[in-house]
């Protein structure tokens, strides 16, 4: 264990506040495991990144007991929703669900979309099949206290052959930092299913600082199809580390959107394992770093499968004193013949002491493959302001249009409306305009 990190909680606590939420045994019995793992572990080696001078002790007391069963959307949250009789929404506060809704039409297909710790009691088997297979508790020392503490979250099944069309979304909100803040998503997308599922992460007036250590795994079976648009919009007191992980079967598809417009330290790490022949990822990631921001992101593919597909697009914007390191990551494998690994990473600064550094890494162990990279970091370009004042635009204007066509390629692919509204609202305040 590191010296710098101590665990934040004692195993007895742990195994009463399971025992107490009404947790089944496998579950109480993985999460002492992953305590037990957080012992001897140390934390990520980041590139270019020293997390532990990060703040990483804050994670909060458990939440012991069954969360209430009220049906009420906090006023803070309720503008990034629009129920109607097909809405499909998950709102939690403070790890625990305040509201649940899942369409009849869809409950009537087999689909189950309600919050994890509710599926692991109700759907034990199907829980436990997955649960930390993407992601390991062993791989380091902020998965394994994720697999020990995670808290709240959602559990998303979808059966074979059915086609969603409309979006599932999620809300989690932290506005009490004394409780543990660490949801886990869990998607099964069964063989030629399709979804979109979007979720949204926003933190409240926090009296201290706090962690955030979430993780998202998604597992696209033979020709299915996920879609998964994240927004992260946590304050300047809240620590926000996340990994996000996608194993796709043959002809399956994972479609990644992430907008990073938290304020504090953010760490994420967004993973498409190309297991299956002909599968194939999209990941576009945006993030806008202000104040003395730290942040640290990588996407990243791996090819097993033949034919295999995978494309990457990275923007990020830097102003004030934010400092960014943005990796891009295509590992082919032997044996992922045909395979194809695209990828571009773009960092724009608009201060003279804001920092970007782009790293596009390919790692090639077959020959029959096609990959490709591009990366670049540099400040807003003169000769397309002057193009734009010259024919009547201010300065100002300009460089505002400037910026949002550089981060369009994201920003248009958000699913839902009000989050792309929420989404632009972001980009603009974090842009100081």
């Amino acid at each position: 264990m590191t010296t710098q990190t101590v665990l934040p909680v004692e195993p007895d606590v742990l195994k009463t506040a399971s025992v107490s939420n009404g947790e089944p045994a496998w579950l109480t019995e993985s999460r002492m495991n992953a305590l037990k793992l957080a012992a001897e572990l140390e934390l990520p080696k980041l590139e270019k990144t020293r997390i532990d001078r990060w703040n990483l002790q804050n994670y909060g007391t458990l939440r012991q007991g069954q969360a209430s069963a009220a049906q009420e959307i906090p006023e803070t949250v309720s503008g990034l929703v629009d129920l109607n009789d097909q809405s499909n929404l998950i709102v939690q506060r403070n790890s625990a669900s305040v509201f649940t809704k899942l369409s009849a039409d869809l409950a009537a297909k087999g689909v189950i979309f309600t919050d994890l710790e509710t599926a692991a009691r109700e759907h034990g088997d199907l829980v436990q099949k997955y649960l930390h297979n993407a992601v390991k508790s062993d791989e380091n020392l902020l998965t394994s206290l994720h697999s020990a503490l995670w808290s709240g979250g959602i559990f998303l099944y979808v059966p074979k052959n059915v086609e969603i069309e409309v979006p599932l979304q999620s809300i989690y909100l932290v506005d009490d930092s004394k409780t543990v803040f660490a949801p886990h998503v869990l998607i099964v997308a069964e063989a030629n299913s399709r979804v979109t599922y979007v979720d949204n992460y926003i933190s409240g007036d926090l009296a201290d600082p706090i962690v955030h250590n979430g993780v998202a795994e998604v597992f696209v079976q033979a020709g299915a199809k996920v879609q998964f648009a994240s927004v992260h919009n946590l304050g300047e007191k809240t620590t926000d580390l996340t990994y996000r992980r996608a194993v796709i079967e043959n002809d399956g598809r994972i479609e990644w959107i992430v907008g990073e417009m938290s304020s504090g330290d953010t760490m994420s790490d967004t993973l498409s394992v190309l297991k299956g022949n002909g599968s194939t990822s999209d990941a576009k990631v945006i993030a806008i770093g202000s104040g003395s921001q730290k942040m640290n992101y990588t996407t990243k593919a791996v090819h097993f499968g033949k034919n295999s597909d995978s494309q990457m697009i990275t923007r990020a914007v830097m102003r004030e004193q934010a400092t960014a390191i943005i990796n891009g990551v295509t590992k082919i494998e032997h044996g992922a013949t045909k395979a194809n690994g695209e990828q571009t990473e773009k960092v724009l600064m608009l201060s003279p002491k804001a920092r970007g550094d782009a790293n596009p890494i390919l790692l090639i162990d077959e020959d029959d493959v096609t990959a490709g990279h591009a990366a670049s970091v540099g400040q807003v370009n003169p000769e397309h302001i002057y193009y734009l004042t010259s024919r009547g635009i201010r300065k100002e204007d300009a460089e505002r249009l400037i910026i949002y066509g550089f981060l369009a390629p994201v920003v248009a692919d958000i699913p839902l409306e009000q989050l792309q509204q929420q989404l632009q609202a972001l980009v603009e305040r974090k842009l100081g305009q």
